[in-house]
Formats: structure tokens, sequence, C-alpha cells
């Protein structure tokens, strides 16, 4: 959520600062704004509500501001509503501090009162705001460096924060503050840049610092210091981006998230590829030795929306094929009811940003209670991929669109790996099965290709059923798991409710909601469990309700039974969801278009949840 640019050194920083901030429109946001200095020293700040084009239009693309240092952000409202009053940069009540923000300052009402007593007035309802005031206020009392105040600031701030900061009497200096929130550093000749992530500052270098928890950092003109909390300068190693800003343009397509479908062949591939040469899926790099796998006694996945339903899919395949015991978790439920994790036990948190709020404190509840954890994330240097124990990172490359689609594919291509590699350690299966699964694994990406054919139908399809009001979804084991996913993308991007069910809970209650021309979608690709889905089908059948089948190639008797079918390759039905979902993407990406809506920003929700 929100997004952070900020610039210094030789060009004028408004330009950069508001394309920097188009490439992070992805993370949502409500309001935007900058603040740049001016040759005299000057801090000119303007804000606006609305879309960042709003912005551009009040600054003459920014041409308007004059100024090599400076600051902008995007924001998504939390305290406060969205307007030009709540809108970043923010500036203290003597205009000595300004500052941007990504996170939330959870005793702000505290801060408030204290800084109240001391004669200070508020013009916003943001907790920003108050932050700003509390390092200025610091600066006077303590006469502090700007590094001394932004310390005792965050010594007394509780909750989570980005902060890129300001301060009137240093010209030719950024100075940026960071716990739970993310942030990367870039630097290049004359220059550096800070943004909440890469593809922000790409276009201008890959080589990145990443600012860890409770770390500062001084922006000069080319050049970056570090500090501890305690305000002790200390070393950082640059890093490498391996991938380049073309990766996260449009490349010909009408939207993000319509691009990343299509990228799912390769992120998968890319994934599997990363571990397994075709013959043997070696874990070294993620440091999960044999011995190590055979003393897991217990698995506990923690995850957050799409994650999670890779969690639930994963829960099925590890157990059924390792036979290891598997629990998985809401990270957010996770975190706050003082789980009992047991001796020998795995902790894998999947996150795509590897920030995700919730997941990371449920990282850091497992490992305070000594449990090893493994972390499956997308992102190089993430707070989860520098936490957890071991990582396992998918090769997705950058995604864009909030709803997520190929980042979910590479996650269970990673969590197949994981299943196929413990169930042959740990003897569950022989070296003739673990050669078939890994073919198998081999030739999903071809068959996502396959299954991304049928586009044209589901467009149709979309066309002639996007104003239905309520669509269920059901199935039962994996195909349940594929469900969750597919209604997500549904609702998350149409706007249409939508919900999931185990097909055997129908009768339990939920029948009671089909009523003639309701939408049900039924995913049956398990074998054994084809014709218990078919029969609740039927019984959706009965009550009037539209029916869409999607079963592999061979079940053809589905036909006599569902409206419109959905066919996928066949392959060995633990691993069907990787090829089902991308057809529930398609039908909610095109339920979307013909709603004249944009699916790469769905109202209300960001890329990253960095915040409760």
């Amino acid at each position: 959520m929100c997004g952070i640019v900020a610039y210094n050194g030789q060009k004028q920083a408004a330009p950069i600062l508001l394309e920097g901030l188009e490439k992070l429109e992805y993370r949502g946001y409500d309001s935007a704004g900058l603040a740049v200095r001016d040759g005299e020293g000057d801090i000119e700040v303007v804000r606006a509500k609305g879309r960042l084009k709003v912005l551009a239009e009040k600054t003459n693309e920014g041409k308007s501001l004059k100024g090599d240092c400076g600051i902008g952000h995007t924001r998504w409202a939390t305290h406060g509503e969205p307007s030009e009053n709540n809108a970043h940069p923010h500036e203290s009540l003597h205009a000595e501090v300004v500052a941007v923000h990504n996170g939330i300052i959870e005793n702000y009402q505290e801060i408030r009162s204290k800084l109240e007593r001391h004669q200070y007035t508020f013009y916003s309802q943001t907790d920003t705001e108050i932050a700003v005031n509390l390092i200025e206020y610091y600066r006077h009392k303590y006469d502090e460096t700007p590094i001394g105040a932004l310390r005792r600031a965050m010594m007394r701030i509780r909750g989570s924060y980005a902060l890129a900061v300001l301060f009137k009497d240093r010209p030719g200096e950024i100075y940026l503050a960071r716990k739970d929130s993310p942030m990367i550093i870039g630097v290049t000749e004359g220059e550096s840049f800070a943004a909440s992530d890469a593809p922000a500052i790409l276009k201008h270098t890959r080589h990145v610092y990443y600012i860890d928890n409770m770390e500062l950092a001084c922006l000069s003109k080319g050049g970056v210091t570090f500090y501890n909390i305690d305000g002790e300068q200390i070393e950082k190693e640059i890093t490498e981006i391996t991938w380049d800003a073309e990766a996260a343009e449009k490349g010909g397509y009408e939207h993000f998230m319509m691009k990343e479908i299509f990228e799912q062949p390769k992120a998968v591939e890319d994934t599997l590829h990363s571990v397994c040469d075709g013959q043997e899926i070696d874990l070294k790099d993620i440091h999960l030795d044999e011995e190590e796998i055979r003393s897991i006694a217990h698995i506990t996945i923690v995850a957050c929306g799409s994650a999670y339903h890779v969690g639930v899919a994963a829960q099925y395949v590890i157990e059924d094929l390792s036979r290891i015991p598997v629990r998985v978790e809401l990270a957010s439920e996770f975190r706050y009811r003082n789980p009992i994790l047991g001796e020998n036990e795995l902790v894998i948190v999947i996150s795509q940003s590897g920030e995700t709020a919730d997941s990371l404190a449920a990282l850091r509840e497992a490992k305070r209670q000594g449990v090893k954890t493994l972390g499956i994330v997308n992102v190089v240097g993430s707070s989860i991929a520098r936490e957890a124990d071991n990582v396992f990172y998918t090769l997705a490359g950058p995604e864009i669109a909030v709803a997520t689609t190929k980042a979910y594919s590479a996650q269970l291509m990673a969590v197949y790996c994981l299943a196929v590699r413990f169930a042959y350690v740990r003897g569950k299966i022989n070296k003739e099965e673990y050669k078939k699964y890994i073919d198998e694994l081999s030739a999903l990406p071809e068959k996502i290709s396959k299954s991304l054919e049928d586009k044209e139908r589901l467009q149709w399809f979309a066309a002639k059923f996007g104003n239905n009001r309520d669509i269920f979804y059901i199935g039962r084991g994996m195909d349940y798991a594929t469900c969750l996913e597919g209604s997500l993308k549904m609702k998350e991007i149409s706007y249409l409710h939508s919900e999931a069910y185990a097909a055997g809970e129908l009768k339990h209650g939920t029948i009671s909601l089909v009523e003639k021309g309701t939408l049900v979608i039924g995913v049956s690709t398990q074998n054994e469990l084809y014709e218990k889905t078919l029969s609740n089908m039927i019984e959706v059948k009965s009550r009037g309700g539209y029916l869409v089948g999607i079963t592999s190639y061979g079940h053809y008797s589905i036909e006599d039974t569902v409206d419109f079918t959905i066919y996928i390759p066949r392959t060995d039905s633990h691993f069907t969801t990787l090829l089902t979902v991308p057809s529930l993407q398609l039908l909610g990406y095109y339920m979307s278009v013909n709603k004249g809506l944009n699916p790469d920003k769905p109202r209300n929700l960001a890329k990253s949840v960095t915040v409760e």
C-alpha cells in the first residue's frame, strides 16, 4: 500500500518523482503529492486528491517545481479520508521538516496529545503529520542532528513506517527511516534514489541497497550513508537487480493482468528450473538437506489472500505425497492466537512481496518459538526473505497488477517441488515415481499455455453472463482450493459477489441460495472425486442454476450435466490446480473488462498489504 519515491541528483526532481510514482500506481492510492527543494533551500509542497494525472496537471508535469532534490508519495487512506489536506507530503508546524510515510503509527493519539501540550496544532487527520511534528519537536528540544531526531522519534513511535524526510536546514540531503514497511535505495553516478519498490527506480539504476528494520540512511547526490538505531554508521552490501525495467511494462497487452496471465508458463518454468535439472529436485540452495527433511514432524503454512490459497492446495499435495501432517493458517489469525508450535516443525510463510505485515509477524512468532522457518517469496531482499531461516525464491519477475496471477502459479510450483522432494527423501515414493512426478512438473508450463488457448470462449461467456448478481464455485479436495482462488479473482477485479464452497457442503445450507439463473462454476478434475462432484452439480442444475463445468480432457460425460464446459489438459491429479486457475483468472479478467473496469487497479485494494 502507498508508494514512496525520493530523488537527489543533478536533474530536475519533480518529473523523475512523478515518473517513479506512476510505476507504483499498482500499489493502490487515492491521493498524491510532491515536495521539492529549490536552489535557495526552500521546500515547495504540492498535493492533490485523486489520480496522479491531477498532480501532474497541478505541477505542469513537474516542470513548475524547480529543484534537484525531492520526495513523492501516493497515499492509500488509513487515518483520515482521501483529501488534499490528508495527502502527503506533510509539513511540521514550523515548516522545518517535510516527510512522506508508508505504514501506520499505532500510538499517534498519544503522541498527538503530547505535542498539543507543547502548543503544536494540526491541519490533517493523519498519523503522518504527528510523526513529522514529533521529529521537529525532538530537534528543538535536544538540539539534535537529523539522525538524532529521527532516532528519538523511532524509539517513541509504535507501528510500522518507511519515512523519507527533508530538513529545511540540510539542503542536498534526504533522510530515511524504516520499520516493517519496505524501502529500497538505488545509487548511480551523481544520483541517489529511494522507493517502496524496485520498478520506481529501475530505469535509473539496478544497483540497490536494502535498508533493514530500525535502520536509517542519508541520501546525498550519488551516495548513501547508513546508520543503526544507536546512530552508529554501518556498512551495507549492494545488490544488483537482474530483471530490467522492460519486465514491468505492458508489452503490447491492454492490461498488466492479461500480460501476467500469459507470462505464467515462463514464471512456472523458471521457478522449476531454479531447483530442478529435469532429473533431480535439488534444495541445497534453500538449505534443506535430506537429514532436515527426514526430521520434519509437522508443517504449518502461513499466508494471506491468494498465497493462503496456495497453502490450501499445498496441504493436499504435501500430505498425500510425503505423509507429513500440514495445517494451513491465515496469517492475520495466526499471529494473535498464541499458536502452539512443536519440535521438528517447519513453518512455511508464503508472500509474493515478502513484506506482508501479518505474514511477517507470523514468521517472527515462529522464530521467537525457535521453530525452523522457510519463506516462499518473489522479491529478493524483502523482509521475509532476509528474516526466514531458508528462502525459496519464486522467479515470477515483477508483478504489477494488484490481483496476483503469475506469482500465485510460481508459488504453486514451489510447493509442488517441495512436496515431491520431501516424498522421495522420506521414502514415500520410489525412484521411478519420483522421475514420473518430475517429468509431469516439467510438462506443466506447456500445458498452462494450452489451457490459455480457450480465451476466446471465455471472453464470449463473460460478455453473455457478466451481469450475474451472484456466482458460486464448488469443488472437492484440491478442486476446492482452486475454487477459493477463482472466487477471489472474480470478486476482487469484477466486484461481483462470489463465494467458494466445498461441494459436499452444499446440502448443509448453501444450496438454499441457488435459484433459477444462479451462476455456479463446478470444478471437477480429481478422478476419484469426479462422480461425487458431478452429483453435487446435478443438484444445482435441478434447482435452476446455470452450470459451468471445469474438468480435464477425457471427462466428456460432464457435458450431459453442465451448460458450458471448460477443459484443461490432463496431468497428475496433484497438479491440476496449476492448470485450472489460469482459466478462472481469464474469466475474472473478462468479466471485469466487460463491465468497463480496470482489472489492474481494483478499488480499495493494494498490491502489498504492509499494515494490518
